[in-house]
């Protein structure tokens, strides 16, 4: 593999003055560390070192809580291993924590309203909404549903809940009713917390009509509280067993944070369900603490006061992610709408006002962004942005050079990769090591990452099964409803004993970067040699012809031929100039099995409400399988445009 090019590089100041390097020294004085400002030194070390790394986490930060004696039990087994087994400690109250007088949340609105709240504020709010919860029965293990857009009264929906120690699960108000049902019924929620509708693209669209409907479906309810947000909420009042948000925030609050153990739930999040029901997963109090800390101190250098945004829904692990900035006392930015609208520059120009820090986003809207003709660099001050995280797919080397050449080259551009399964990462940024085009910065510490070949021997530039061979506190509890444990170890565990498999095809390179090629279960066969998705979509995506991609492996005559489906932009047509321009790119930046045996222009391609295309149901489609699950998907009618295509019909 050639060298890639290096976009940034941090400098001296910079490296010593970070809080990776801050936490190295601490990690040395406390444990004779013998740091000498390496990045791998540290990795290697947390890794070997896993039970005192996660407790100098604890330590150095200041977690609020007991930690115990123990500091891991089954160390060796996953399933199995739990760390800090006798801790106890409140999710919210670590959050809370300097509770003054500086803005926690500035949360947007796609109408241009913003509104703010300090750490002082939410707190009350918090603990308010507890005390009203407790008045209504609700104490540790209790499940709290939410079906709300990203505004602050989720934010203090989540944390009032984890004040109690129950239990939080949310989504997002562009599901449907069948959607949240097929959640919300496998947990059996005490309380619901939603709004009366949410804004998209200027349209108000209402849910007064979902929320009756769930209030009839979900026996487990004892009452319904709806944030009067487009006007409607009055509607649902006069039944009473709903009441108003705006009500239950005046309750006389609760007094103490309930503490519960390290290795509690707190959060049940959601496969994305393309492939059958979702499967509800478990993740613990600690866990989540820790694992976040960690990543937005040592891994995105986040600071007190600094502004983090990531546009996300609450339906998406990221929202889960961008709360937890409050326990290092960051302000958060939300955003609720559509970042387009009513111009592609509006993310931007936030950027600009909030004097963000840290923007989030997915490779697919940076993708948008270059080409929709935005110049960021141009129509807003960005100078003051220091880290870009792009996440939900891999980031192409149009997407990274798009970044440095018109949003900020001094900035790091930390491309990363977990997901939903441990509501973290697996690979993400350092603000140590040097940016490489089109390579994630580095493995996560504490995070035992590897690439495996099917034989379970590791690999270095080459394509494998992206692995972590040894226990974290981030993984599941479990799955809900899943007594015995089989579907947990089904997902992660079927094809290597004790080794989670992520279901990433990746590459470990010599710079010990990495590169995910796209979903392992999604990559393509061609003459029996796996070809990862990402490797095709990179080049056909750096095209401006083209809006989107997705590609596919369609099984005939006992191989696979590869078909590329294209959504082009306005007034371009799929012909053959195009079609060998294509194929011409595809095989000078992959290789010749990369090319495609047939491209098909369609109108529109599938995508989970995260962003993610759908490869598995578009495959599933083409080869007249059953789709067992559509309402995952933002734009399930465009699955209608892959069926029966002649081409295709074999």
């Amino acid at each position: 593999m050639e060298t890639p090019t290096i976009l940034w590089q941090p400098t001296d100041s910079e490296i010593e003055n970070s809080e990776l390097t801050n936490f190295a020294h601490w990690v040395k004085q406390n444990h004779g560390f013998d740091w000498q400002k390496h990045y791998e030194d540290l990795w290697r070390w947390s890794v070997e070192h896993s039970d005192l790394f996660w407790k100098s986490i604890w330590e150095w930060h200041g977690v609020v809580g007991d930690s115990g004696e123990r500091l891991v039990i089954n160390k060796d087994k996953m399933p199995g291993a739990q760390f800090l087994p006798d801790a106890t400690l409140n999710f919210a109250e670590n959050l809370l924590q300097n509770s003054d007088g500086h803005i926690a949340i500035s949360s947007h609105h796609e109408d241009g309203r913003i509104e703010r709240l300090s750490r002082e504020e939410l707190k009350s709010n918090v603990l308010a909404l507890a005390g009203w919860m407790q008045s209504q029965g609700v104490s540790k293990g209790d499940r709290i549903a939410a079906y709300i857009p990203n505004i602050q009264q989720a934010v203090v929906t989540m944390l009032a809940t984890a004040s109690l120690g129950a239990i939080y699960s949310s989504c997002s108000p562009d599901f449907g009713f069948n959607g949240v049902f097929d959640r919300f019924s496998q947990i059996e929620p005490k309380i619901l917390i939603t709004v009366d509708g949410y804004c998209y693209a200027g349209e108000k669209i209402s849910r007064v009509n979902i929320i009756r409907q769930l209030k009839e479906k979900l026996p487990s309810l004892v009452h319904i509280l709806v944030h009067d947000y487009n006007g409607c909420a009055p509607d649902l009042t006069c039944d009473p067993d709903i009441s108003l948000y705006s009500d239950a925030i005046m309750y006389e609050p609760i007094q103490e944070f309930v503490r519960v153990n390290f290795n509690d739930a707190l959060y049940i999040l959601y496969s994305s369900g393309t492939t059958g029901a979702p499967k509800c997963i478990l993740h613990s109090v600690g866990g989540t603490l820790l694992q976040h800390i960690k990543e937005h101190k040592l891994h995105s250098n986040v600071r007190k006061n600094a502004p983090v945004f990531y546009f996300t829904t609450c339906g998406w692990m990221m929202w889960n992610w961008l709360v937890s900035a409050l326990a290092v006392n960051a302000k958060i930015v939300l955003f609720e709408g559509n970042p387009f609208y009513p111009a592609p520059d509006r993310i931007w120009k936030m950027a600009e006002a909030e004097n963000l820090y840290l923007l989030g986003t997915s490779a697919k809207f940076i993708d948008a962004s270059r080409k929709s003709g935005v110049l960021p660099n141009e129509i807003a001050d960005l100078t003051k942005l220091k880290l870009i995280c792009s996440t939900g797919s891999p980031l192409n080397a149009e997407g990274f050079n798009f970044i440095y050449e018109y949003v900020n080259k001094n900035l790091q551009l930390a491309s990363i990769s977990g997901g939903t399964d441990i509501v973290s990462c697996f690979v993400l940024g350092c603000p140590i090591r040097p940016v490489y085009a089109g390579e994630i910065q580095c493995r996560g510490l504490g995070m035992d990452v590897v690439i495996l070949s099917e034989n379970e021997t590791n690999l270095i530039e080459k394509q494998g099964e992206l692995c972590c061979k040894s226990a974290f506190p981030s993984m599941p509890i479990g799955f809900w409803n899943d007594a015995d444990g089989s579907k947990y170890h089904d997902a992660y565990f079927d094809m290597f004993d004790n080794i989670w498999r992520h279901g990433d095809w990746a590459t470990l390179t010599k710079n010990d970067g990495i590169i995910i090629h796209g979903r392992s279960d999604a990559t393509l066969n061609p003459g029996g040699v796996r070809i990862g998705t990402a490797e095709i979509y990179r080049p056909v995506e750096a095209f401006d012809e083209i809006t989107e991609a997705l590609v596919i492996g369609q099984d005939i005559e006992d191989d696979v031929r590869i078909i590329l489906f294209v959504r082009l932009k306005e007034g371009i047509i799929l012909n053959n100039e195009l079609q060998d321009r294509l194929k011409q790119e595809i095989r000078a930046k992959a290789t010749p099995r990369h090319v495609p045996a047939i491209i098909c222009a369609v109108r529109d391609i599938p995508r989970t409400r995260s962003g993610k295309i759908t490869e598995l149901a578009v495959r599933d489609i083409i080869h007249q399988r059953p789709l067992k699950n559509t309402e995952a998907l933002a734009n399930p009618e465009a699955l209608e445009l892959f069926k029966n295509i002649p081409e295709l019909l074999i």
